[in-house]
């Protein structure tokens, strides 16, 4: 990882001049609520102190150069003009797309000579890709004055990763990295964005929130991604509803035989029950939250990956060797994050019992014969920032 003055040394190397600033946006973890957001649900996320950082300067020649310190290769040199949808760039697609979304979104944006270096976990599941699209879209909010609020800048963000790279997101991953703030949980209604900042100071229960690394790694551009949004839209318009958002928790039996009776897909009915059952999850976790009873949510977070892996979908083994081993190893509760096929799951043990439970989980992954999972402490952290100079 280098630091900013070594990212202020390299991006001089590299372009001939000082970048204008340095910013940060984070990765993230999501508590509860799981492939709600494109349903108009709620969704419970937290930043990591995990970041991407983008050196940054103005260009107004029309040219886009890019570069990763993370990422073999030169620069990625593209005229703004010209910037087009599902026209490849791997990870420069990101940036660029922000690009391409705030100019079709009627923003003066000139060109920029951009130096990227990130610490969240690739494919982990922790939205890299989002921490990307926020840490450039807020380093060029603040270069061309262009007046956008955090929300405004993750929607763009969002629009970048659907419409430009091509992957059917919902909003939740770059709202998280734009808007947490360190110590909280944010609580967030996707429909309507409105959104509270919810204290999560695990260490004052004397708990952690491990995050597991399982190192499989997903791609969520494959297309299972954009089948489960498919059927979740499929079932919606079965039970005449705008968004699954809108099926009230205590009418799901009923909406389930009405799906079933109507010959919907059985992947339609347990999409259906999925989304529908981790909105009222969310729900559960915030009045847990809210009452001080932070452990309670242990068995929330089981019910959660419960549903991810049978009615979803979307674990596979590593991920469920983690949550059963971890629970069989004294945590109060686990599941997978993200959007699953790979990724992370996050385990909330007790502060005390957090080395035992992740030595537990390594043995079990040796003795499975998978590669070593990365085991990390989620804490709460802040969000999108100007880093240096300070703002």
């Amino acid at each position: 990882m280098t630091d900013n003055a070594e990212l202020t040394a390299s991006f001089t190397e590299l372009y001939g001049r000082a970048p204008e600033g340095i910013w940060a946006a984070p990765g993230r973890v999501n508590l509860i609520g799981e492939y709600t957001d494109f349903n108009g649900g709620f969704v419970m996320p937290l930043a990591l102190p995990h970041t991407a950082r983008a050196a940054v300067a103005r260009r107004t020649d029309g040219q886009l150069r890019l570069h990763s310190t993370d990422v073999p290769g030169g620069v990625v040199s593209l005229s703004v003009d010209e910037l087009t949808p599902h026209s490849g760039h791997g990870w420069a697609a990101y940036p660029a797309g922000v690009v391409w979304a705030l100019r079709e979104a009627g923003h003066p944006v000139t060109g920029a000579d951009i130096q990227l270096t990130s610490t969240v976990p690739v494919g982990a599941g922790l939205s890299s890709s989002a921490a990307l699209e926020v840490v450039t879209a807020l380093a060029l909010n603040d270069l061309f004055e262009l007046g956008l609020s955090a929300p405004e800048t993750a929607l763009l963000g969002q629009r970048a990763e659907n419409a430009f790279v091509g992957v059917p997101c919902g909003v939740m991953d770059q709202m998280a990295s734009a808007c947490c703030t360190e110590g909280h949980a944010l609580y967030l209604d996707t429909r309507d964005l409105t959104q509270r900042q919810v204290p999560f100071d695990l260490a004052a229960h004397g708990l952690q929130l491990l995050v597991v690394d399982t190192r499989v790694k997903h791609a969520l551009g494959d297309g299972a991604y954009a089948e489960r949004r498919a059927g979740c839209e499929a079932g919606a318009r079965a039970l005449g509803v705008s968004a699954l958002r809108d099926l009230p928790y205590e009418d799901l039996d009923a909406a389930l035989d009405r799906l079933a009776a109507a010959g919907e897909d059985e992947s339609v009915v347990r999409y259906v029950r999925h989304v529908v059952s981790d909105n009222h999850r969310v729900e559960q976790v915030i009045a847990l939250l809210d009452a001080g009873d932070v452990r309670a949510a242990g068995p929330v977070l089981d019910a959660g990956h419960a549903s991810l892996r049978d009615d979803l979908r979307v674990s596979c083994p590593e991920l469920d060797l983690v949550v059963s081993t971890a629970g069989a190893a004294g945590a109060l509760g686990a599941r997978m994050t993200g959007g699953g096929f790979g990724g992370s799951a996050i385990v909330l043990v007790e502060e005390a019992m957090a080395d035992t439970v992740a030595k537990a989980v390594s043995e079990a992954f040796s003795a499975a014969g998978h590669a070593a999972p990365g085991v990390f402490p989620a804490v709460p952290s802040a969000g999108a920032r100007r880093i240096a100079p300070a703002a």
